[in-house]
This record gives C-alpha cells, sequence and structure tokens, in this order.
C-alpha cells in the first residue's frame, strides 16, 4: 500500500526528528580508557597507538558498526618516521661571525624527505610570507630562483590594510598563512631547507609547541618532502639579521608589501641533519552503518575524529626534568575519538537513508596524515561523500546556549546545521575572525581540500568561533575551558573523573543529528559561490 505523499513526507520529518540520543555513561568510559597512562599517549608509531587501534576497531564491532568491504575496519597508511638526532647541527656564518643556534632553545629542525643523512652549505634568503596568491595579486618569490638555498619566511599573513580591510582575508588566518603551507611552497621552490620565524603572536602558540613537536619523532606520508625544515626563534632571528647587515623589523614592514621580493641576506648557513629513519604502517580505522534508501545509501556522511596524540617521551621528558612522560590527550583528542564511538553505538540502531561512516583518522598530530591519505584513496567516492563532520578537542566544562559550527558558513553546512541548533534550542555561535586558523588545523581540512564540504564541529577549544555561553556560570566556565590552552599538548591533557561532560554531550548530539539532517536531505550539501574548494569536482 502506498501512503499518500504528504502523510509520507509528515512521516518522514517526524522521523528525522526522533533521531537517536547520545548518552554520557559510555563517552565517558571511552574517554577515560583512551586518556588513561595504559595508551601511554597514543603516540604514531608506537605501542599505545597501537593499543588505540584495537580499542576501537573492537568498540566499532561490539557497537555493530559494519567493517569494510575486505571485513577488516583498518586502513592502511604508509608513513616514514624521522628524529634528528643529537649530532645534528645548524651554523650560520654572517658579518665574519659564527652562530651556533641551540636545537630546543634557539632553533628545532628536522629532515622531512625520508634520508638519514642530510648536509649541505647554502646562502641564507629572506622570503617574506613566502606565499604565492594569485587570487591576492601576491608573490613574494618574483620569480627569484630559490634553488639550493635556505629560505627564511614568517609565520601567518600579510596583514590587512585600511585601503584593504579583507587582504588575505582580513583579520582572519587563511591557508597560506600556516606552517604547513610555508613547507609546502619552500618545497615547490626548490629550497634546500626552510625555516619559519616564530612568534607566539603570529603562530598563535607559544614556542613549546614547534619545540616539542620537533623534539619528538615526526612523521610524513611517503614521498619527497623538505630535505631540512624547522623554526627560528625570534630573538634568534633577529641577532642572525643584525649580523648579517639587516634589521629584521625594517625587512617585516617590507613584506607587507605586494613589491617585496626575496632579500638575500649576507650570511650562510652549513645544515648536517642525521635522522633517525623507520618506514612503518599506520591505520586510520573506520566502521560504516548502510544506508536504507535504494539510491541514497550509496551516498555517504562521514563523522571523523582523530585517535593519535603525542604518545611518551621518556628520554626527553627525563632530560627535561618532567617526572610525567605521557603525553595523554584527554582533549586533544581522546574527546572527539570517545564521542564517535558514543555516537555510533546508537547511530546502528536507526540508520538514515544514507550511509554513516565513523572514521578515526591516524597522524592527525603529524600533519593530518590519516584524513590526508583517506582523502587520496577514499573508502567511500569523494564525489558521493556528503560532507565531513568533525571533532576535535571536545568542550569538557558544561553545556551551553549554543554551538559553534565555525567553517560551516564556507557551505550548505551552515544552513542544515542552523536547522538542527532551532530543534535543539541552540542558537549558532556568531561567526568571528579566525585568528590562529583554525579551520586549517584539523583533519576535516583534508576533506575541503578534496572539494568535500567539512568542518569542525562545536564549541571546541581552539575553534576560533567564540561560543562560550555557558548554562551554569558562564565567566567560571569560560575561564576554565581558555585556561586548557596551558594544557594543550603537554603531559597536563589528562582526564579528570570530575570533569562535566553534559557540553561534551551536548556537541557529540548535536553531531549526530546534523550528520542524520545531511544524510536524509534529498540533496548533497554544496560550497558557496566563490568559495575555493567548491572548485574541486565531487
Amino acid at each position: 500500500m502506498r501512503l499518500p505523499f504528504v502523510l509520507a513526507a509528515s512521516l518522514f520529518s517526524t522521523a528525522a526528528l526522533a533521531q537517536p540520543l547520545v548518552a554520557e555513561a559510555p563517552l565517558r568510559a571511552h574517554l577515560s580508557f583512551l586518556a588513561d597512562d595504559l595508551l601511554e599517549g597514543r603516540g604514531t608509531g608506537q605501542r599505545g597507538g597501537d593499543l588505540a587501534v584495537r580499542y576501537l576497531e573492537t568498540q566499532a564491532a561490539v557497537a555493530g558498526l559494519q567493517p569494510l568491504k575486505d571485513g577488516s575496519y583498518r586502513q592502511a597508511l604508509t608513513i616514514v618516521g624521522s628524529k634528528a638526532l643529537p649530532s645534528s647541527t645548524v651554523t650560520f656564518s654572517a658579518g665574519g661571525k659564527t652562530l651556533s643556534p641551540a636545537f630546543g632553545k634557539d632553533i628545532v629542525f628536522g629532515a622531512a624527505n625520508g634520508q638519514q643523512k642530510v648536509a649541505f652549505d647554502a646562502p641564507v634568503v629572506f622570503a617574506g610570507y613566502g606565499i604565492r596568491a594569485p587570487e591576492e595579486n601576491w608573490d613574494d618569490f618574483k620569480g627569484v630562483d630559490l634553488k639550493g638555498k635556505l629560505v627564511i619566511m614568517m609565520v601567518n599573513d600579510p596583514q590587512p590594510t585600511a585601503t584593504e580591510p579583507q587582504r588575505f582575508a582580513g583579520q582572519s588566518l587563511t591557508y597560506y598563512g600556516r606552517w604547513v603551507y610555508k613547507y609546502e611552497e619552500a618545497l615547490r621552490q626548490g629550497a634546500a631547507g626552510v625555516l619559519l620565524i616564530h612568534t607566539t603572536a603570529s603562530a598563535s602558540y607559544p614556542w613549546s609547541v614547534p619545540a616539542n613537536g620537533f623534539g619528538h619523532e615526526r612523521f610524513n606520508l611517503a614521498g619527497a618532502g623538505n630535505a631540512m625544515e624547522g623554526w627560528l626563534q625570534e630573538d634568534m632571528a633577529r641577532t642572525l639579521f643584525q649580523q648579517a647587515g639587516q634589521d629584521l623589523d625594517a625587512l617585516r614592514a617590507q613584506a607587507e608589501t605586494r613589491a617585496f621580493r626575496p632579500v638575500p641576506l649576507d650570511a650562510t648557513v652549513k645544515v648536517a641533519v642525521n635522522s633517525q629513519i623507520r618506514s612503518i604502517e599506520q591505520f586510520n580505522v573506520a566502521g560504516i552503518v548502510p544506508g536504507t534508501d535504494p539510491k541514497l545509501k550509496d551516498e555517504a556522511v562521514i563523522y571523523s575524529a582523530h585517535w593519535d596524540h603525542l604518545g611518551k617521551d621518556d628520554e626527553g621528558n627525563q632530560r627535561a626534568g618532567q617526572s610525567d612522560h605521557i603525553y595523554n590527550g584527554a582533549i586533544d583528542n581522546a574527546s572527539g575519538a570517545a564521542a564517535l564511538l558514543a555516537m555510533a553505538q546508537v547511530a546502528v540502531k536507526q540508520p538514515a537513508r544514507r550511509t554513516q561512516i565513523f572514521l578515526w583518522p591516524a597522524g592527525e598530530e603529524t600533519g593530518m596524515l590519516g584524513s590526508t591519505a583517506y582523502t587520496r584513496a577514499p573508502l567511500w567516492p569523494l564525489a558521493k561523500t556528503a560532507a565531513d563532520l568533525n571533532l576535535d578537542s571536545m568542550n569538557f566544562v558544561g553545556k551551553t546556549h549554543d554551538i559553534g559550527v565555525a567553517g560551516a558558513e564556507r557551505s550548505s553546512l551552515h544552513a542544515s546545521a542552523a536547522k538542527v541548533a532551532k530543534r535543539m534550542g541552540l542558537r549558532l555561535a556568531p561567526t568571528i575572525p579566525d585568528l590562529s586558523g583554525a579551520f586549517y588545523r584539523a583533519d576535516h581540512f583534508a576533506f575541503a581540500k578534496a572539494g568535500v564540504p567539512a568542518f569542525n564541529v562545536g564549541s571546541a577549544v581552539f575553534s576560533g568561533d567564540g561560543s562560550f555561553d555557558f548554562v551554569k556560570e558562564p565567566k567560571a566556565s569560560g575561564e576554565r575551558l581558555v585556561a586548557f590552552k596551558k594544557d594543550y599538548h603537554q603531559v597536563t591533557d589528562e582526564y579528570h573523573p570530575s570533569w562535566d561532560l553534559s557540553g561534551m554531550v551536548q556537541q557529540a548530539q548535536f553531531t549526530l543529528n546534523l550528520g542524520y539532517e545531511v544524510a536524509n536531505d534529498r540533496n548533497l550539501p554544496t560550497w558557496n559561490k566563490g568559495e575555493a574548494f567548491g572548485k574541486v569536482k565531487r
């Protein structure tokens, strides 16, 4: 018996609203386990990471997610691990003097080309922001040959001006401002090596973040990378430029104009990077809830949350006098990984019209390696992938009256999010300038680059969306959330049983509800007109 169209539509609408509810108990249980010392910080290439993968695939099966076509919940990717040995050195010669910056204090660097030994002597060139952006009529290179040279760049973007207040997205940070882009551009330019000048303001995080990153083993997907890349502490950069007869601040001012050209310094560098290299296999974890619609089930919505963190560093932390050697990564990102498990547990009981994929990428902390590998060899055709909704560093303080959707405004996902928020009695947090480039710092960006509408959902710690309208003790709650920044990528990012996870459950529920909104809609989400990612065919 065929139901009248109006009645069928009404029943479908009611079913869409009656979406499964995420429970706090399983979310908390998964979070406390994934952040436990037993998992040793879920480090890439470490035993703790292997344990995390085993736990996730086991729990995915328990929840009732279907495995991949080969019967496994794992997607393998090959990555190259590299750690600079103490014998590695960088020595500058400028103005008749020798400058030997101390690793960790003045400079951090490593090799990304998979070679055990890298050695070269090279002239030094300052390349401003190191940006080529045709749509901004901007080219910091002007055709200057940088092959075989050490290039020093600034992070962030050219700043807006009174006449061009929206230059490079105004106050927001674009992808051109991210360290990842700078390294990619140095490789395209054929540079012998690249160093980025660090300031807390321009990088949006303190020196301890790159220092910790390069102090650990670093990873890249197998393939070509820079022979030498790293960061230069600002005071050391100032000293180097002064010895080379240049004023760093004056060059910075020049770099704010389109007329800037690379400036050769009266300096050379001698580089010796001796690295411990290994090739390892890591795994994304994925499980599927098949769709129910005969046609739409061939399309899918992805929920993603990376499982990895920084692992443990017995040797390095012992040298630093730290008794705690484990980077537990409770918020970043055991929270997101646990939320996906709790979401999957209820999603399997009520499939949507489109297929739903729960994806836990590997290697996010080392440059979104797992999500990038996924988009290069997708488990589901990207042309039939409706959206990626990512969770990373979730709210552990309590419920909010609003929900952050920073990045959703780039696509029709914003309208879908507004519908879901209204049904849940929430407000969408206002879009504010993305000062830290949060949109480019999590796994959803790999999907966005591949043409799939995507964003990081919720009032996350680093979302940049200003969603701090807490239900209880608004001022104190906001201060507790902001205070987490001191624990970011530190051993102090640990789980506390006293946490109020109602806000985390709220984020997970909103994300699941939004996924159902997209999965049950007749149309696929689309990028807004003029959005760069919309140019990629799906």
